[in-house]
């Protein structure tokens, strides 16, 4: 059975992976063991903790061996595993690897390219023809989605998408490390400086009216700087919370396209 690996189940991840799914690709998902998911109602990669997450009609399902792949890939669910380094996946016999997209987004140096048949970076830390096959632009603006042949997707700038006119505010990182306790979920309504977490008993305060679209796992251990929440200025936007955004749709499409172009290279 052929598979398509896509590194990483966060919510640009899943972009790609709800694309893949539609158009009848066996995908499989391989993560870290303890992802640091924001958006996590809308992370396949989610089911390392819930075991099963559905997005939009789709359910990915934790696995730990092959035989759990499998079985998940014959019910059409998308097998998540913990493998960052892919060894576990390279040494299962009854799945073969075509193709490997990067969609970690974590904006380091990587090289695959040669490594798998065919291999597409999301963002930066990868250059087209050398580090991988091809790479996807993931900066919101006109070349957002951009498929790029040769060179680098532009690099990071640190400030989040500007929502409402609202752009580092919407965006909470921990003042301390420990435990995070969650006071207000996602898709809840808050004010400004409303709580809406602790983290070793100190309060983590709301920085702007809206509604909480992102907010890391009950518990997780969160080191000081970490981004542990989003807050949409769209009070209106309430479904947004759960649904796949805008950005990582482009994407998912435009890392479709780019595994079409490459397997029509080989084919041909």
């Amino acid at each position: 059975m052929e598979i398509i690996v896509v590194r990483g189940g966060g919510d640009i991840a899943s972009g790609v992976i709800q694309k893949l799914y539609r158009t009848g690709f066996n995908v499989v998902i391989t993560e870290i063991e303890k992802p640091n998911f924001i958006r996590r109602d809308v992370c396949f990669g989610q089911a390392i903790y819930d075991k099963e997450k559905t997005l939009e009609g789709i359910t990915s399902i934790f696995c730990k061996n092959e035989n759990e792949v499998i079985s998940a890939l014959n019910s059409n669910k998308i097998p998540v595993i913990v493998d960052s380094k892919l060894e576990k996946i390279e040494s299962f016999k009854n799945l073969k690897l075509t193709a490997v997209i990067d969609a970690i987004i974590s904006k380091k140096e990587k090289n695959l390219k040669d490594k798998y048949p065919i291999t597409i970076g999301l963002g930066p830390g990868f250059e087209a023809g050398k580090s991988v096959d091809l790479v996807i632009e993931t900066m919101r603006g006109h070349n957002l989605g951009r498929i790029i042949f040769e060179g680098s997707a532009l690099p990071n700038t640190g400030i989040p998408g500007t929502i409402k006119g609202v752009a580092e505010e919407r965006v909470i990182y921990s003042q301390n490390s420990g435990y995070l306790t969650i006071i207000k979920d996602i898709g809840t309504f808050v004010k400004k400086n409303e709580i809406i977490a602790t983290i070793d008993g100190k309060n983590v305060y709301s920085t702007i009216d809206g509604i909480i679209r992102g907010m890391i796992n009950n518990q997780y251990y969160v080191k000081e700087g970490l981004k542990i929440a989003d807050i949409d200025p769209r009070t209106e936007e309430l479904e947004n919370c759960f649904t796949i955004s805008d950005k990582a749709r482009a994407i998912g499409g435009s890392a479709l396209e780019a595994l079409l172009i490459l397997k029509n290279r080989i084919n041909n």
